[in-house]
C-alpha cells in the first residue's frame, strides 16, 4: 500500500484540524504518517511516496518548527525523493502567500512534483488576541483537507502521480 506523509505544525489549533481532517480521509486509500514537525525527519521522507506539508503563517513565513524540520531534513534526503508528489496546505490570518512560496521553494529544491496549488484556509486572526486564541476551523474549510486528503492517498495508490 502507498505511504503519504503529513507533517505538521500547529500553536493554536488550525494546522492541527487542517493535518487531522487530511489524514482521516486518506486513510481510506493509503498508509498515512501523520507527524508533528518537531517528530518527523529524514527517515520519514525517505519512506512515504508522496507528501503534505501543513502549517501555520507565523509573521508572513512559515512557523519557525515547520522550517526546523525543513532544516534538518533537506540536505540529507537531498537527491533521494525526486519526483514524489506533494501538496500543501497553510493555516493563516491574513494572505498566507509566503509561507506558501516558502514551502514551495524548498519542495523544488527537492524536485518534488506538486500535485495541486497550495490551499490557505485564513481565519482573519489580526489582533493579538485572535491570533493566539485557539482556531476552530469551519467544517466546509475542512472538507477541503480532506479532498485533498482523499485525492493525494487516491493517486498515490493508483500510481498516477
Amino acid at each position: 500500500m502507498a505511504q503519504l506523509l503529513i507533517v505538521y505544525h500547529s500553536r493554536t489549533g488550525g494546522a492541527r484540524q487542517m493535518a487531522e481532517a487530511t489524514a482521516e480521509a486518506a486513510r481510506t486509500e493509503a498508509d498515512v504518517v501523520l507527524k508533528f514537525a518537531d517528530q518527523a525527519g529524514p527517515e520519514d521522507l525517505l519512506s512515504a511516496d508522496g507528501y503534505i506539508f501543513c502549517a501555520p503563517e507565523n509573521l508572513a513565513a512559515i512557523s519557525g518548527l515547520m522550517k526546523e524540520f525543513f532544516d534538518r531534513s533537506y540536505y540529507p534526503v537531498l537527491g533521494k525523493i525526486e519526483g514524489r508528489p506533494y501538496a500543501q496546505m497553510i493555516c493563516a490570518g491574513s494572505d498566507g502567500e509566503n509561507a506558501a512560496r516558502q514551502t514551495a521553494r524548498i519542495a523544488t529544491g527537492w524536485r518534488l512534483k506538486e500535485v495541486q496549488p497550495p490551499l490557505i484556509i485564513c481565519t482573519h486572526a489580526q489582533t493579538p488576541e485572535a491570533i493566539m486564541a485557539e482556531k476552530a476551523i469551519p467544517e466546509d474549510q475542512l472538507e477541503k483537507c480532506r479532498e485533498i486528503g482523499l485525492a493525494m492517498a487516491a493517486g498515490l495508490q493508483m500510481g498516477v502521480f
